[in-house]
Order: structure tokens, then C-alpha cells, then sequence
């Protein structure tokens, strides 16, 4: 996993930290995962992207000063422009890029619960705000539950999982290339941050684990929305840590411990060498954990 990359994306939530931040030595790296598929790394979530005759299909965008170099590096795969964005989800590090390619002529595509989110901003209980996004970063489509797009030969499967990361999320598939992208649905390798306050929620992205890994074979490969290019057996391995999470810190729940003495308690101290060395350590895995089933 790429820690740094994580706490720039969570760190960027807020256009004022956005601001603070330095990309001149950002590159972007692509990886080619079946013909006409690709995976971009730079710093933020992990793109997707779908090349051929029809245009390029391009899943996430980053940070918006990555925007030329984003650009750059899909020339160097294909010569047909921008034809749609599909943002994962709506926080900054997955659409930064989205004013730019929209005003280039991207549609962009995303569940309806981003586009709201995009458009209105928010602002959190710790006071930390996120700006309203320009009129030309919004989505100009959206979606409820699913929908599909039959382009480049690919046909593309966009499902929408019920409370997971946000109350916003997509999920991709490109069934015939046997590619997924989770978006931040999918942290490869370490905990995962559930934005609660933007209606995520523990169970809810467990199930959405759980329903790609019956979707799947072995052979699949899955973009993560953070983290290097994954199987479904590292997607297992993460489904299978969060159960344990849930019902570590559940046991603190039902004996009584507050928020504090659970955190004191270090319910997850075994698990952290492995899962807690990213953005999201051990002690804010026990916060998002607590306050996600506790929540009303």
C-alpha cells in the first residue's frame, strides 16, 4: 500500500488542504491489465481506463493540478479524446479531474448521491470544509442502482452498493475483461476509511465485499480505489480482516465500553503490523468501527 497517497486523498477532502499540497513530483505510472485496460497510479485513487474506437472511458481523475499529466499519460495509450468520466464516488481525490475533462467534453457519469454531494459541499463536525465543486465538474449523468455502458467492445456494469464508503459509491465491472474497479470500496492492504459522515457504513461495505467476491473468479484482476493492483484473494483477505474488526470492537460495544476505553483497550493490537500502518491506523479503524455500529 501507498500510505502517503491515502493521506493526501483524506487529507484533500478539504479544498484548503488541497491547496497546501505539492504534485510537481507526482508521475504517473499506467499498467496494462488486458487489452484495451489499464490502471493509472499517481496520487489519489487509482484510475481506471478503457480504450478503442469508441473514446476512452476513464474511471476516477485524481487531484485537479494532476489533470495534464493524467492527460499526457492516456495520449501515450490513445489518440481518441475524453468520451466519459465515471467517478466512484465524490470526494476530491477520485474528482478533482472532473472540471477539466468536463470542460474538454467528458460526460460525466456518477450515482446520484455524489452528484449531490459535489454540488452542495460539506462541511464536518470537526469544522473541516469541503467545497461545492464548479458547475462543470458535476455529473451530468447519473444513476439510483445500475447501469451499463456498451463501449469499446466492453460491456460495463456499474452497480451502486447500498452504504459502503459513502452513500455514494459505483462499483465497475468489465465483465468479458474480467477487470473490477471498487473504488474506495477497496483499500488493498491496509484498513479501509469509511467516510461516515457521508452515510458510510461498516456492514454496508462488507456486503459490498462480499457480493464482488461472488461475482468473481481468480483470475479477476481488481483495481482498488488505494493500494496496488489486487486478486480476489487479497480481496478476501481484506473481507475477512473486517469481520474480525466488526467483531472485536462489537464485543467492546456490548461490554459496555465507551468510544475512549475501546480505543484503550487496543481490541485490534495483533492486526495493526499488518492492516494498520496506512492513513487509517488502529485506533481510527476502533473509531470508524465504534461509531458505525453504534450509529442510529
Amino acid at each position: 500500500m501507498r500510505p502517503i497517497f491515502i493521506a493526501i486523498g483524506i487529507a484533500a477532502l478539504a479544498s484548503s488542504a488541497l491547496a497546501q499540497q505539492d504534485f510537481s513530483d507526482v508521475e504517473i505510472t499506467t499498467t496494462k491489465l488486458t487489452d484495451g485496460i489499464y490502471m493509472l497510479e499517481g496520487a489519489g485513487g487509482n484510475i481506471g481506463l478503457s480504450v478503442g474506437a469508441d473514446g476512452a472511458f476513464v474511471i476516477d481523475d485524481q487531484f485537479a493540478p494532476l489533470n495534464a499529466k493524467i492527460k499526457a499519460a492516456i495520449s501515450d495509450i490513445t489518440d481518441e479524446d475524453v468520451a466519459f468520466v465515471l467517478n466512484t464516488h465524490w470526494h476530491g481525490d477520485h474528482t478533482g479531474g472532473n472540471e477539466a475533462f468536463g470542460k474538454a467534453g467528458a460526460h460525466i457519469v456518477a450515482h446520484d448521491n455524489a452528484r449531490k454531494r459535489l454540488k452542495e459541499g460539506l462541511k464536518r463536525a470537526s469544522g473541516r470544509t469541503t467545497d461545492p465543486a464548479p458547475a462543470d465538474a458535476l455529473p451530468v449523468i447519473t444513476f439510483s442502482h445500475a447501469m451499463s455502458f456498451y463501449w469499446n467492445g466492453q460491456d460495463i456494469r456499474v452497480w451502486h452498493p447500498e452504504n459502503a464508503h459513502t452513500d455514494g459509491d459505483a462499483i465497475v465491472f468489465f465483465k468479458s475483461a474480467n477487470v473490477v474497479h471498487m473504488g474506495d470500496v477497496f483499500f488493498n492492504g491496509g484498513y479501509p476509511y469509511l467516510d461516515l459522515e457521508s452515510g458510510a457504513d461498516l456492514d454496508g461495505y462488507i456486503a459490498a465485499h462480499e457480493k464482488v467476491l461472488g461475482k468473481v473468479d481468480d483470475d479477476v484482476n481488481i483495481i482498488p480505489g488505494h493500494g496496488p493492483l489486487a486478486t480476489k484473494a487479497d480481496l478476501q483477505a481484506a473481507v475477512d480482516m473486517l469481520k474480525d474488526v466488526r467483531g472485536r470492537v462489537q464485543a467492546q460495544i456490548d461490554a459496555g465500553l465507551s468510544e475512549e476505553d475501546a480505543v484503550a483497550a487496543d481490541p485490534l493490537k495483533d492486526l495493526n503490523t499488518i492492516w494498520g500502518t496506512g492513513y487509517v491506523d488502529g485506533e481510527f479503524m476502533i473509531q470508524i468501527a465504534y461509531r458505525s455500529l453504534t450509529a442510529e
